[in-house]
Formats: structure tokens, C-alpha cells, sequence
């Protein structure tokens, strides 16, 4: 008995004794990363009201309305905003912007069906355009679609960017539980790549029934995840192969899509690469890093130095553009304090990329707003 317990302790001892030695070899580890990596001063923004923001909501009155009419109080778990031409410009003066291209965030215009789903898509964009006229340096635009009805999102697409002259459109990540890279979207598909539009994909809100029950609203995680499988879905069926004229920019810095890329990219060498469909290209590595790199990503709540990391190992510094995410982002940027509405990008980008960034590789995308601000 004696001898077993003198075995038990000493059993216990040595192996309290190699938890402490693990604990102190990756304390030491950890310590010398630290040493060998060198510490960044934040970079300070440039001065000037030079920003272009390619994530930014509008809310024109009669949208509102409706959306507080059909019970949409909130929008992805956040109190349904309020916004005014006056507003807008006075969070863009704060913060450097010199223009935003608005957008009508989730919902869209969904929530509506046949004849009021076209009437308020026409409203929307129209109503855009004409703040091209009231103030033609300070805002461009992204057509909303009376989405799923794919006939009607054909029209009102050709009639925004043909007549209107909206700069691109944005499309959510799905519509009733169809991702984009679905078959039923590829007349739409096509009519923007004849037009080279640029579009702009954002999350859009997850049914209750097809999420898990967590207290948390859907604009801090579920938002990211839904982005991520639009984007694995439309290269997946090959949509981003088939259209190559439309420019994709994902919101949040393209959800999880920088992280996963690497699991995303190897989906051939799996079970699924022998179940791939004879009609659809079978992607390989390189391919998939191909397309994940053509994507445009903006900052729009990501303004980090992990999340432009993870972009910037996936993607060039070319395809970064700016985001600020307002009037949904106002309670983190409340227009007190610090004039930089992204002070973190300044962990990764120094003054010269922050103007690539946040002005050169926006306008590059957006002919008619380029030539409006005098770039």
C-alpha cells in the first residue's frame, strides 16, 4: 500500500510537474515571438477630407417607413436607423469623407412582393439619383433589386445603371434561402457582366429557424458567415468564372473567406471533388485563390490590423476599399473624439496606403463617382 501511494504521488508530481514545463516552455515561446516580432506604431491618417466609402446605408423616408410598417424594427438584431441627406453629410464632414456610395442595406426590398417590391425599388434608386443633382460630389449609389424576381431585377438594373447611372448595384448574399452562384440567378448574372457592373454583396439576415439559438444579434457573427457562403457558393458553381466583367466586393472584409480560404481552396482534393457535377468547373487550389483574390473587400466593421492581415494574405492591397457601415455603425463611431473612422487601419497601412485604400482604389472602381469628385 505504502508503495503505491509513494507511486501515486510521485505520479501526480511528475505530472503536475510537465504541465508546469509546458505552461513555462510556451510562456517562453511566446515571449520569444514577441522579441523576434517588431512592434508597429500606429500611423496617423492623413489629413483631409479624402475618403470614398463604398459601405455606406441609406434609408430614404418612404423605405423606413415601410420597413417599421412590415415589423422590421431592427436590421441584423440593430435598431432600424434613421438617416437624412443633412445627417450624412455631417458624419462624412467628421470623419474625412468626401463620398459615400449609399446602399440599402438587409432587408432590401424583399420584405415586399410583385408591383410594391418594383415601386420601391424604383423609389430607392430614384431617389438616389437625385441626390446625384442636389449634391454631385458627395454621394454615388448601388441599385437595389426587387429581389428573387429575377425578371423584374433585370429591368430595374438595366434602367439604373443605363438611365439613372447609378455606380453598381448590391445583391444580398440571399434571397428566401437562395445564395447568389445559385442557377436561378444567371440572367441576372448575365445582364450585369454585360454591363461591367460592380456589385456590391451584403449579408443578409438568417431566418430563426436556420440558426442556432444564441442571444446575439446577427451583425456580429452571423453577418460574416452568410458573406462567406455567397462568395464559396459563387465560386463553387462557377459564377464568378462564367461573368468576369462584374467586380465583386464583399462586405466586413469578405466575412470569414480570408480565414477559411485555404480549407475553401482545397475542396477538390476531398470526397466532394468526386462528386462534382460534369457540368460545372471542377476548381483546383489555384484556381480558387485565383478567384478569392479577384474579390474586392472592404473595411467596413474590420478595420483591424487582423482583419486586413488575413485580406491582404489572400488578396492585393489593390482590392481594399474603404467602409465606414453607417448609420448602422454609429454607436462605434458617434462623431466625438478622434477624427478617423478607422484608426486600427493605421496598425497595417501607413499614410500613403491609407489614400490607396481609402480613396485611389475606390475611385478606380467607380467611373461616373471619379469623375463627379474631380479625381
Amino acid at each position: 500500500m505504502t508503495d503505491f501511494r509513494f507511486r501515486s504521488k510521485m505520479s501526480r508530481r511528475r505530472a503536475l510537474g510537465g504541465v508546469v514545463a509546458g505552461t513555462l516552455g510556451v510562456a517562453a515561446t511566446a515571449a520569444a515571438v514577441a522579441r523576434a516580432t517588431p512592434v508597429r506604431t500606429r500611423q496617423p491618417a492623413p489629413s483631409g477630407a479624402y475618403r470614398i466609402d463604398l459601405h455606406a446605408h441609406f434609408l430614404p423616408p418612404d423605405y423606413r417607413a415601410a420597413l417599421l410598417d412590415h415589423g422590421h424594427v431592427t436590421i441584423g438584431g440593430y435598431p432600424t436607423p434613421e438617416w437624412s441627406p443633412a445627417q450624412a453629410l455631417a458624419f462624412m464632414d467628421f470623419y474625412g469623407i468626401q463620398a459615400q456610395a449609399l446602399s440599402v442595406s438587409d432587408p432590401g426590398v424583399s420584405f415586399l412582393r410583385g408591383k410594391e417590391a418594383n415601386d420601391m425599388a424604383r423609389y430607392c434608386n430614384t431617389y438616389a439619383a437625385g441626390l446625384f443633382r442636389t449634391h454631385a460630389e458627395r454621394f454615388g449609389a448601388f441599385a437595389v433589386l426587387p429581389m428573387p424576381d429575377i425578371p423584374a431585377s433585370i429591368a430595374e438594373a438595366v434602367y439604373a445603371l443605363d438611365e439613372l447611372h447609378l455606380d453598381g448595384v448590391v445583391l444580398l448574399s440571399a434571397y428566401d434561402g437562395v445564395y447568389l452562384g445559385d442557377p436561378r440567378f444567371e440572367p441576372l448574372m448575365i445582364a450585369l457582366n454585360q454591363r461591367n457592373a460592380y456589385v456590391f454583396v451584403h449579408p443578409a439576415a438568417i431566418p430563426a429557424d436556420a440558426k442556432p439559438q444564441l442571444p446575439l444579434p446577427d451583425f456580429l457573427e452571423e453577418f460574416t458567415f452568410d458573406t462567406t457562403r455567397a462568395a464559396t457558393f459563387m465560386m463553387a458553381t462557377g459564377s464568378t468564372q462564367r461573368y468576369p466583367n462584374i467586380r465583386f466586393q464583399l462586405a466586413h472584409a469578405g466575412g470569414t473567406l480570408p480565414f477559411v480560404s485555404h480549407r475553401v481552396s482545397v475542396a477538390s482534393q476531398t470526397v466532394l471533388g468526386e462528386l462534382w457535377p460534369e457540368d460545372l468547373p471542377r476548381p483546383s487550389i489555384l484556381d480558387t485563390q485565383r478567384q478569392i483574390a479577384n474579390f474586392y473587400y472592404d473595411t467596413a466593421l474590420s478595420g483591424s490590423a487582423a482583419a486586413m492581415a488575413s485580406v491582404l494574405a489572400v488578396s492585393p492591397r489593390e482590392h481594399v476599399v474603404f467602409g465606414s457601415d453607417w448609420p448602422f455603425s454609429a454607436l462605434t463611431l458617434p462623431q466625438t473624439g478622434t477624427h478617423d473612422p478607422a484608426p486600427g487601419l493605421g496598425d497595417i497601412f501607413d499614410a500613403e496606403q491609407r489614400i490607396e485604400v481609402e480613396r485611389i482604389n475606390p475611385l478606380r472602381q467607380l467611373p461616373r463617382l471619379a469623375a463627379a469628385v474631380g479625381a
